[in-house]
């Protein structure tokens, strides 16, 4: 029941009785979410969560594949190859960045196809949908005609796929995120939903790390020509490896369960009785901001700007990255030991405080310091948030809703901070 200015209730214009209906149905939602933090899937094969949680790690490093070898892509050779030579440099690399944040921007609208349809229709569906246009998407930018082929499509085409890859990945991650914490065992939840984040932090390592080869071993006129190209096909790899996992992945206990009982729309139910929640969850997302400074700004700013070496700077997130390889599996257990609310928060206040050490770093062209401050701001004080929002956010949502509420809020978070932060 809402209040007026002096802080007294303010009587439903539609009645006592409706009023009475919408805080009853509050106060079971309420319970109903309680309830379910504490199932444990019991039920469930002993190697079903192990299964589940490699399930989501594989997804979430394609995800982060795709998206973090676009972004290194867009940092080092995009805004050569898909514009005009006769764009002023600033401007090509402005437009450069935009086609990373254009991926950002379209995943609230994803989050509306790909929510209701993971809890209408099952978790695995939308993660074997998301795997195959992730993946087709990834594979044809590295096809794409340049500029200098075709003109201006190239730049529509680039951006269509960006447009699929942002659509996909929506479902993706929030899918993943769901079906490994609902597999889980009641005091490993934060682990085991940590592990999604873990996927996602070797993805990006994965994806800097391939690029390296081709900046030290080709030629310019090469990387240009076909080296940039062989980061996106490798991307068929790993679509057929998460394949292969998932097609044999059952369903969370408490899905089949929730699905049997008849499904209300997931959408109308998320925004009638969620939405708290989804805002909630939108503004804690938006820590995504440090990631994306890390490794797509960062990296252009560093190269482009201040004159740092290509090669040189990708080291510092491929050993960032691997670091958070470490931190996120501890951090995840810490969360489950001492809570989700105090490890996310210390992480997230000090990653965001830390970035603004690295970037001075890198403005001072000091390689000690700027590994120093990369890996402490990424691969330290940004885990430890990164390894405990899946069960933190997935957690405010009852199974019903999950997939729909947990994308909606992170999409949302994810488009303001990716979508505008690069530009």
């Amino acid at each position: 029941m809402s209040k007026n200015v002096h802080g007294f209730p303010t009587p439903d214009p539609r009645g006592p009785e409706h009023q009475a209906r919408e805080d009853a149905q509050e106060r079971d939602n309420r319970a109903f979410v309680q309830e379910e933090q504490h199932k444990t899937s019991t039920e469930a094969p002993a190697k079903t969560p192990k299964k589940a949680a490699l399930s989501s790690w594989i997804g979430s490093a394609l995800e982060y594949y795709d998206f973090a070898v676009y972004g290194t892509a867009a940092a080092l050779v995009i805004n050569q190859l898909f514009f005009p030579e006769d764009t002023a440099p600033g401007v090509a690399i402005l437009a450069s960045m935009a086609t990373v944040g254009v991926a950002y921007v379209v995943r609230p609208l994803g989050a509306l196809i790909m929510g209701p349809l993971g809890d209408r229709y099952g978790r695995k569906f939308v993660l074997m949908l998301c795997l195959f246009l992730i993946g087709a998407s990834t594979f044809i930018v590295g096809c794409l005609p340049t500029f200098d082929q075709v003109g201006y499509l190239a730049p529509a085409l680039l951006v269509l796929c960006r447009i699929i890859q942002g659509l996909s990945a929506s479902g993706e991650q929030s899918s993943a995120i769901s079906v490994s914490l609902e597999h889980a065992t009641e005091h490993r939840r934060a682990l085991t939903a940590s592990w999604t984040l873990h996927g996602t932090q070797f993805g990006t390592l994965l994806a800097t790390a391939v690029f390296i080869p081709f900046t030290i071993f080709l030629s310019e006129d090469a990387l240009m020509s076909w080296g940039w190209r062989v980061p996106f096909w490798l991307s068929a790899v790993v679509v057929l490896v998460a394949f292969l996992i998932r097609r044999g992945l059952e369903e969370p206990p408490a899905f089949r369960e929730n699905k049997t009982a008849g499904a209300v729309s997931p959408l109308a139910q998320t925004l009638k009785y969620h939405k708290a929640a989804v805002a909630r969850v939108a503004v804690a997302a938006m820590i995504n901001s440090v990631n994306i400074v890390f490794t797509v700004w960062s990296l252009s700013f560093a190269t482009n700007v201040v004159g740092l070496d290509r090669s040189t700077m990708l080291l510092v997130p491929v050993v960032a990255n691997f670091v958070a390889l470490l931190t996120i599996p501890l951090f995840g257990a810490l969360a489950d030991r001492f809570g989700r609310r105090p490890v996310f928060i210390i992480g997230a206040l000090a990653g965001g405080l830390a970035m603004n050490g690295y970037l001075g770093a890198i403005y001072s062209g000091n390689w000690i310091l700027i590994f120093i401050m990369g890996v402490m701001m990424s691969g330290v004080l940004y885990s430890m948030a990164n390894a405990v929002w899946p069960a933190f956010y997935a957690e405010m949502f009852p199974t019903s809703v999950r997939v729909t509420g947990l994308a909606l809020g992170t999409q949302i978070g994810f488009a303001v901070s990716g979508g505008f932060v690069p530009v």
